[in-house]
């Protein structure tokens, strides 16, 4: 197979800016401090909104044309409660109320994929942040500052595998 050929791997996001990023990777460090793992490059925090996984090429632009028809609503996303999943050992943040506009992006992005045709996982959308991974189970989660992510777009990412991890481009923006 030549490199030509091999898929991507891709997935639409929520990319924060500057002072959110800056703000979860405070919080991605006072985790890990607590629960060693592994913890998120500040360059690589987002919230997925939907996982398509490995695509072809070929589809890039039809991804990219059904994204466009998605009209986005700003609101504000509080990042105000955090977690530990013990299945696969995550530590998140996350928002106790799901405002209205992110629930419409996200019903709205999944339905013109969709109507597209384009596949993508369709496990029910829990908005999270994945700060830590491989987290050590039992630890004290320490106190978390509300944070405050006035959101206007999303992007498409293409995640490419390195030794150290992935690392994650930003293929396309919308707002």
């Amino acid at each position: 197979m030549t490199a030509a050929a091999k898929p991507l791997r891709l997935f639409f996001a929520l990319w924060p800016d500057d002072a959110v990023r800056e703000s979860l990777a405070r919080a991605s460090l006072a985790i890990h401090r607590v629960a060693g793992g592994r913890a998120t490059r500040a360059e690589s925090i987002h919230l997925t909104l939907a996982f398509l996984g490995d695509c072809d090429a070929e589809r890039l632009g039809a991804l990219k044309a059904a994204a466009a028809g998605v009209r986005v609503r700003p609101f504000d996303l509080v990042l105000d409660e955090h977690g530990f999943w013990n299945h696969n050992r995550i530590a998140w943040v996350g928002a106790r109320e799901t405002p209205q506009g992110l629930a419409a992006l996200v019903s709205d992005l999944r339905a013109a994929l969709a109507g597209a045709q384009l596949a993508f996982d369709p496990k029910p959308f829990v908005p999270h942040v994945t700060l830590v991974r491989k987290a050590r189970p039992g630890f004290a989660m320490p106190a978390l500052e509300p944070i405050r992510w006035q959101v206007e777009g999303f992007v498409l990412v293409r995640s490419v595998m390195r030794s150290a991890g992935s690392d994650y481009l930003v293929e396309s923006r919308w707002s």
